[in-house]
């Protein structure tokens, strides 16, 4: 019964790999062409900040959307200052910034957005919004490339996820690592194929007409990828902008990226208790494939876990000298040698998607080596949420000034 119940772990563990393995492999591809086209400034944009305590980033934050190669009458800086206690405000207001604060008690970002859209769409008549963080900076371009995406069609946009602080440590290399190979593997993979990326927390654009349309009541501390399960499930494909880039901080201490990841996996659980049944059931309806990938994206720290079952089940087999059939035992029958390779692999990739972003691995090579623990770190994260229930968001503190032009390569 243990054996049978391990081939079925298995065989579902396998499936889900190579469900992300094939969808990822489009990425390869490699085209002088870009599916969005430049066009002449049309739409008019709300650009959105969340910000809670956020005095020391949220001044280079502005000054970078000052700077955009777009009309000035086509777009407004909003800075939604909620349950500060700092000057956030009056430093986003110096710099040109308007202030809106929220007149009900918001908790998350996602609460903060739903209060913003919906008096927005009331009051104001832009035609599409941009969401950022706070402690972002943003590249020239990317209103630009938002209104160009616009005009080729596109609904919801979600751009380029890049890092203020690559080199500070190895966690933040870890983090910008995690994001590119999220944006090569995953976003650009599916703009190829023509389907649906996902929104990825900060940096991405929605039309007015989709917020109207469909509405927009976050139920998670997830509220990015939730969105993307909205978008899939009512057939609103999301672009990926590859030159519109935004510049984000990482944590560099482990304390904080805890944090934040734990509130990661208890919002992608969440999602999975909330959608899975409906992505599942529109995905065979209407042969929706973001549906298919949404449903397996919110299954990631399930499987994470399985995957940890699996190995301590060869382990046992292997002590009370119990033999297996499948391919993986036979593989891991090698031991220490199996792990050299799989780590030896992982090293190359992790050296490939640096290239590719043109980043100097030299300056972040304790990242490229100790991505693998990043990685593995997420394993008792993930269990932590599945037996404990959370739902508290937990802010991080942010003070990387950087200019935009010290970032541009």
């Amino acid at each position: 019964m243990i054996q049978i119940i391990y081939y079925i772990l298995f065989t579902i563990t396998l499936l889900y790999g190579l469900y992300f393995v094939i969808t990822g492999l489009p990425a390869l591809y490699f085209s002088k062409k870009n599916k969005i086209k430049k066009s002449k400034p049309k739409y008019k944009f709300a650009v959105l900040i969340a910000a809670r305590n956020e005095q020391e980033v949220i001044g280079s934050l502005v000054d970078s959307l000052n700077k955009q190669n777009y009309p000035k009458e086509l777009y407004t800086t909003y800075v939604i200052a909620n349950n500060c206690t700092d000057n956030t405000a009056d430093v986003a207001k110096l710099k040109g910034a308007t202030i809106i604060n929220p007149t009900i008690k918001v908790k998350t970002k996602g609460d903060v957005l739903k209060y913003t859209f919906e008096k927005m769409i009331k009051e104001n008549d832009m035609d599409a919004f941009i969401i950022f963080d706070a402690d972002n900076v943003v590249d020239p371009n990317f209103i630009s490339r938002m209104n160009d995406t616009l005009c080729a069609g596109y609904n919801v946009a979600e751009g380029f996820r890049d890092s203020k602080n690559l080199a500070d440590n190895w966690l933040s290399g870890s983090y910008s690592l995690f994001y590119y190979i999220q944006n090569f593997f995953f976003n650009r993979a599916r703009m190829i194929m023509n389907l649906s990326g996902s929104i990825n927390g900060t940096g991405f654009m929605v039309k007015k007409e989709v917020i109207e349309k469909h509405g927009f009541n976050p139920k998670t501390l997830t509220e990015d990828i939730e969105f993307t399960a909205m978008c899939a499930l009512n057939g609103e494909k999301i672009a990926f902008v590859e030159d519109a880039i935004t510049y984000d901080e990482q944590p560099t201490k482990f304390n904080d990226s805890w944090k934040q990841r734990k509130r990661w996996s208890t919002g992608t659980l969440q999602c999975m208790r909330h959608y899975n049944g409906k992505l599942l059931y529109h995905f065979f309806k209407d042969k929706n494939m973001s549906c298919l990938d949404m449903f397996m994206t919110f299954l990631a720290p399930i499987m994470q876990v399985l995957a940890l079952i699996l190995t301590i089940l060869l382990t046992v087999f292997s002590i009370v000298g119990i033999k297996l059939y499948d391919i993986f035992s036979y593989i891991l029958s090698y031991g220490i040698i199996f792990f050299i390779a799989v780590y030896i692999i992982g090293l190359i990739v992790n050296v490939c998607i640096f290239k590719y972003n043109k980043k100097k691995v030299l300056n972040i090579i304790s990242s490229v080596l100790l991505f693998t623990v990043f990685m593995l770190t997420w394993l008792p994260i993930n269990i932590v949420c599945m037996i404990k229930k959370n739902t508290k968001w937990e802010p991080i503190k942010h003070n990387r000034n950087v200019d935009v032009n010290e970032l541009i390569q």
